[in-house]
Parts: structure tokens; C-alpha cells; sequence
């Protein structure tokens, strides 16, 4: 993923995860800003050993534990009650009644 943001961008990326938790999208409890990113990979394209690239891989080890703890239970996950509850039209409707 890619995100382009100023030299830290740590905001964006904190914006990004703001988003998916508002959306009820899953995301991990971590994160990873890299400044000066372009200047961080080689010729061919690899990033270079530093401790961003310790930091990256971290985040992605804890992306791939997340997802085993997570992939078989998400429907669990984001069930809500208030989305699920009947309403009154809803119960009126299985009762054959024409109001409550």
C-alpha cells in the first residue's frame, strides 16, 4: 500500500486506519510511516536495511497474525445488535398483525 503524505505521513496513514474502523473494516492494531520514503530503496527497487524496513516487517508479520486470528471469525466480528434487532413494521409482519 501506498500512501503519499508529506515527509512523515504518519497522519495519513492513522487517517486511513480512522476510515476502515469507521467503515467496519478489520485493521491491524499497528502501523508504519516511512519519511523520505523514495529515498529508502535501491536501484532494483528493494528497500534498504535500515529500521524502517525492520519496522515494515514488522507490521507485516502482525498483518498476517492478525489475519489468522481473524479470517474464519469475521462475520462474528462486525455482528451488531442494533442491525439485527427486529423493528416494530418487521414484527407486525411475522405476527400477521397490522400494528402494535
Amino acid at each position: 500500500m501506498e500512501v503519499s503524505g508529506g515527509s512523515q505521513s504518519f497522519n495519513d496513514v492513522n487517517q486511513m486506519r480512522v476510515l476502515g474502523r469507521w467503515m467496519r473494516m478489520l485493521t491491524i492494531p499497528n502501523q508504519s510511516s516511512v519519511p523520505k520514503a523514495f529515498l529508502e530503496f535501491d536501484e532494483t527497487g528493494r528497500m534498504k536495511p535500515s529500521s524502517y524496513y525492520d519496522r515494515v516487517v514488522d507490521v507485516m508479520e502482525d498483518l498476517m497474525k492478525f489475519t489468522l486470528l481473524t479470517r474464519d471469525i469475521s462475520g462474528y466480528l462486525v455482528d451488531r445488535y442494533s442491525e439485527r434487532k427486529e423493528s416494530a413494521e418487521q414484527l407486525s409482519k411475522r405476527v400477521n398483525q397490522r400494528s402494535i
